[in-house]
């Protein structure tokens, strides 16, 4: 029997120790961090090894193959250590795909892709499709292929996830955009960021295609410097096309195989520019997969966004609380600001990713009458708007933030939770940053 060793026991971890126990490996997982309660049931109940706060090196480097966790780079030195043995270090979604014979819709991009994946399921399953959601996002792939029979699986994928692939191929891929995220694992070299999300498509053929925002310079001049074989199907809001999804006399028009749906531009569940796209780049999809159009259409109308992603929580004393904690990077908070129409008091920081905050000047000047610093360095954002914005209030607590923001705003104004930076400074994830801004809105 071959040997699985599974670094990481988190989603994708312990999901790819279920499927690779399934399809007879031996299975060891190890986990130099302590491992959440719920998974450890997850191993006991399939009888599967397990170790944690610990890497038994003579174990790991006997594997017949790795799937390590995202969250590990691969500088690190166990996994140097298993590349120089010549054993394959592969990602979870490289795994998995072996073992299905679905369709797979593959979705990547710095920002939009957790929106566009909730989407393009939510469509594909108003349609009467037999669809499954993983990834990034939910359950992990891996364990979906071990316990579901699925005939497509719309993924939402990191560049993490991408970097560990070998012969993975998404018949159908979308890149919502590319913007500097996650540098420091990609040696700050934008560069290598942008191939690797491009990885998406280094095993297509002329069959397959990519959805791509033809708007974005980066992934725009990728294409021209490094020519693929997928078909191409472009989205823009700017730029008049004749194949993909574009705007034309406020609609929206999604031209396939010489077959062209129009929709009301003004019609969507979901508000901002950046969400026409992410509704053109899921429509497209739902197209490509022959979903009737009147069910494309209803379905756009009737989603439901994400959580912690331009959430509307309540509307005190007549001032709009809207919780973005998924803005992680400042792309994201961009495009909050710029769906933004009334003064806003804005809740910003944690830890930065290397955050370059100038392309929010103009939107800062314009919208933005107070900010409120969360983090426990905020010196990066006070030197940056300092001279722009009046008032600026450091905090080191969700509850305290709410508080001051209760005091400056009036009537009319939005307080924005859009950090551009990562929580762990303060919280668990975005997730909890998010859940503490809701809660703490609840006890004002």
């Amino acid at each position: 029997m071959k040997l699985m060793v599974v670094l990481g026991a988190g989603e994708s971890g312990v999901g790819t120790a279920i499927l690779a126990k399934k399809k007879n490996y031996r299975v060891f997982v190890s986990d130099r961090g302590k491992i959440k309660k719920k998974y450890k049931n997850v191993l006991e109940h399939f009888e599967i090894d397990w170790e944690e706060q610990r890497h038994s090196e003579d174990k790991i480097l006997n594997a017949d193959v790795v799937m390590k966790s995202p969250g590990i780079p691969d500088t690190a030195t166990l996994v140097k250590k298993l590349i120089a043995k010549g054993i394959p270090v592969i990602s979870e979604i490289e795994f998995a795909a072996k073992y299905t014979n679905a369709k797979i819709i593959g979705i990547t991009g710095s920002n939009g892709k957790t929106t566009t994946t909730m989407l393009t399921y939510h469509i594909l399953k108003e349609g009467g499709l037999n669809v499954g959601m993983a990834g990034n996002i939910g359950d992990s792939f891996a364990k979906m292929v071990a316990e579901k029979d699925y005939d497509y699986y719309v993924l939402e994928i990191s560049s993490f996830q991408l970097d560990g692939i070998v012969d993975f191929k998404p018949g159908i891929a979308v890149i919502t955009n590319i913007t500097p995220d996650h540098l420091d694992r990609y040696e700050h070299s934008f560069e290598n960021y942008v191939s690797s999300k491009f990885r998406i498509v280094q095993n297509h053929s002329a069959q397959d295609r990519l959805i791509y925002d033809y708007d974005d310079k980066v992934i725009k001049s990728w294409l021209e410097n490094n020519p693929i074989k997928s078909k191409l199907l472009p989205f823009s809001i700017i730029n008049k096309l004749g194949e993909g999804a574009w705007l034309e006399n406020d609609k929206i028009l999604i031209r396939t195989d010489n077959n062209t749906l129009e929709m009301e531009a003004d019609s969507l569940a979901l508000e901002g520019l950046h969400n026409l796209k992410n509704t053109m780049a899921a429509s497209t999809v739902a197209k490509l997969v022959g979903i009737r159009k009147d069910t494309i259409r209803e379905s756009i109308q009737n989603f439901q966004g994400a959580a912690h992603r331009l959430e509307k929580v309540l509307k005190i004393h007549h001032v709009q609380y809207i919780n973005d904690s998924k803005a992680t990077n400042v792309n994201a908070t961009y495009y909050a600001l710029e769906s933004m129409s009334t003064p806003v008091v804005w809740i910003a920081g944690g830890i930065d990713k290397g955050n370059d905050y100038k392309a929010l000047m103009p939107l800062v000047r314009e919208k933005v009458k107070a900010i409120i610093c969360l983090g426990m360095d905020n010196s990066k954002i006070k030197y940056a708007f300092g001279n722009v914005v009046d008032l600026i209030v450091e905090t080191y607590a969700m509850s305290e933030a709410v508080k001051v923001a209760y005091k400056i705003a009036e009537r009319g104004d939005t307080v924005l939770l859009s950090p551009a930076c990562a929580s762990f400074d303060l919280f668990k994830n975005y997730e909890d940053r998010g859940n503490q801004f809701k809660e703490a809105i609840k006890n004002l």
